[in-house]
């Protein structure tokens, strides 16, 4: 008998898996929600932009969730021993960059900077950096096509230079007190095995090569000259930084004896390298080439994977082709959209329609459920924190077209729906177009567990079926996956990812498929959504829109309730 633990830190909470390594059985697990702010997130009324977490909270909520979970797995298996707990995986939230002293110490824990936001984790959602991101992709543009050339074509405000330029600009204590900036994804790993100086630390391939521009064709980072450019601040700040990547079959380091009492488990056994949640859960979820794992949640990416031996194309708007970002001998390609559950809580926490029972997610799902295709006349686009792909755009926004003064919440609730599936229908079909087959679909996350309605909207607007992941906690499952990796065969666990898979993860019997005269409107529909794509996300539109509200009305005149 072995046991893996996975660690999965998302927006808004951190969650323990632990897992049988044969057969990927969930033996316990534990959610922490952060304390730190609202929801566990740092805001300011005064920026819609800027998000910040506590680094803080992420250790208080390892500890609480490990424990949590190691005693669930007890209670369902008399068997069960945390002295066959033989490996750690570890995934977050990205880029989510945090500026430490010399030490790997977060700045925030800091007396002096105690209580200043930027001295925290700068959250993945933080746009407050858009103005710096243009500024790095204009220079890129003249100087160094090469480098956009793999992240899609334009560096994002999510990303790791913008988030620490902006620093720079706009909080200088802060920057110069900062020895380096280290991703949450190598600080959690660092901490539990006591390598956080960041002269040691082993950084993911996965946060560097798609948030931090690193490729081995320019020698790694984007180079000194490059970043002085930009700033002679930054141009020193990437002596220290790093210099080399790991795939996540790499061990950080063993778990050391303080942490080991702290989190009930045995001292030693490896921990993988972290990447990011969303590549995590493709791995939870079997991505393989072909397969295309839809990670939904607050937002949503879209991961793929071809051998390295293969040639690609550069995908415009795609979010990095990083060799091993995801699985080491395969290129990851990530893609996603910036708002996807998050664009429903906005219509239901903020909008409030109908008040609290009349417009709840369930009772206005169950509305939107009665609703046919086009019927309501409505069009929305759903980018209310930005386009992360195709456009890599943080500066666009939402809009909802056709409404009349007849328009009912139910109806603006599947509208927006559906142009979440309107944006998940534009990635596939990028990939497609720069020859990246997609032969089947698998979702995960949440979203997609708990919401039939969705998943059936999906499928009829892409023309696919849409299957579930067997796990309703993929990330935390690939988090153990890697932990199974790490610690290799003579311990329990695998000696390649490909085994690991095949033993640990699955597909859930019920899947989605389209309905045909569903797919047929919905292909009119689609092709006035891009129409409005182009005309507001594209600036060489010809911007002509005169036909969109008429054509909405032809369709939900066609439509029969």
């Amino acid at each position: 008998m072995a046991y893996t633990i996975g660690l999965d830190y998302g927006t808004n909470s951190v969650r323990a898996l632990c897992v049988d390594v044969a057969n990927g059985n969930e033996l316990g697990t534990a959610v922490h929600e952060y304390e730190t702010g609202e929801a566990g997130i740092i805001l300011d009324s005064a920026d819609h932009n800027l998000a910040r977490q506590n680094p803080a909270d992420y250790l208080r909520g390892a500890q609480a969730v490990i424990k949590a979970a190691v005693t669930e797995a007890g209670n369902a298996n008399k068997d069960f021993d945390v002295s066959q707990v033989i490996g750690i995986g570890i995934d977050t939230t990205g880029s989510t960059p945090i500026p430490v002293d010399k030490n790997g110490t977060p700045l925030s824990m800091l007396a002096k900077f105690r209580g200043n936001p930027n001295a925290c984790a700068w959250l993945w959602k933080d746009h407050t950096g858009h103005a710096e991101a243009a500024e790095i992709t204009q220079l890129a543009e003249k100087e160094h096509p090469e480098y956009l050339a793999k992240c899609g074509g334009t560096y994002s405000s999510e990303w790791f230079f913008s988030k620490v330029l902006h620093c720079l600009r706009t909080d200088p204590d802060v920057f110069d007190a900062a020895y380096s900036w280290i991703e949450c994804c190598d600080y959690i790993p660092a901490v539990l095995t006591d390598t956080t100086k960041p002269d040691i630390i082993k950084r993911s391939r996965c946060a560097a090569g798609h948030k931090a521009i690193f490729n081995d064709q320019w020698g790694g980072l984007p180079s000194k000259d490059f970043l002085s450019k930009l700033d002679p601040k930054l141009g020193e700040l990437r002596d220290r930084l790093y210099d080399k990547t790991y795939t996540i079959q790499t061990t950080a380091g063993k778990l050391v004896e303080q942490w080991a009492d702290k989190l009930g488990l045995p001292a030693g056994i490896p921990v993988a390298v972290g990447a990011f949640d969303a590549h995590l859960g493709a791995v939870g979820s079997g991505i393989a080439p072909g397969k295309l794992i839809k990670i939904i949640g607050t937002s949503t990416c879209d991961m793929l994977v071809a051998k390295s031996d293969n040639e690609l194309a550069d995908i415009p708007g795609i979010c990095g082709i990083v060799d091993g970002s995801i699985l080491p001998g395969f290129f990851g390609l990530e893609a996603g959209q910036s708002a996807v559950g998050d664009i429903f809580n906005w219509f239901v926490n903020y909008v409030q329609p109908g008040g609290e029972s009349a417009g709840s997610h369930e009772a206005l799902t169950e509305k939107a459920a009665n609703l046919k295709p086009g019927q309501s006349g409505l069009l929305a686009l759903d980018w209310n924190n930005g386009n992360r792909t195709v456009l890599v755009d943080q500066r666009l926004t939402g809009m909802l077209i056709g409404q009349t003064l007849h328009t009912r919440p139910e109806e603006i609730y599947r509208a927006l729906i559906e142009a979440t599936a309107f944006g998940a229908l534009t990635i596939i079909n990028r990939f497609e177009e720069y020859g990246v087959k997609v032969s089947e679909v698998i979702n995960c996350g949440g979203i997609a567990e708990k919401n039939p309605i969705l998943m059936q909207i999906y499928a009829d607007v892409t023309g696919r079926e849409m299957k579930i992941s067997r796990s309703a906690q993929s990330c935390a499952l690939g988090a153990c996956i890697a932990g199974a990796v790490v610690a290799g065969r003579e311990s329990g666990g695998y000696d390649d990812f490909a085994g690991a898979q095949a033993a640990m993860c699955g597909i859930k019997d019920v899947t989605y498929k389209p309905i045909p005269e569903n797919n047929t409107t919905y292909q009119k529909l689609y092709a006035l959504y891009m129409q409005l794509h182009d005309a507001f996300g594209l600036q060489v539109s010809s911007g002509k829109l005169a036909n969109v509200m008429k054509d909405l009305l032809n369709i939900k005149d066609s439509v029969k309730p």
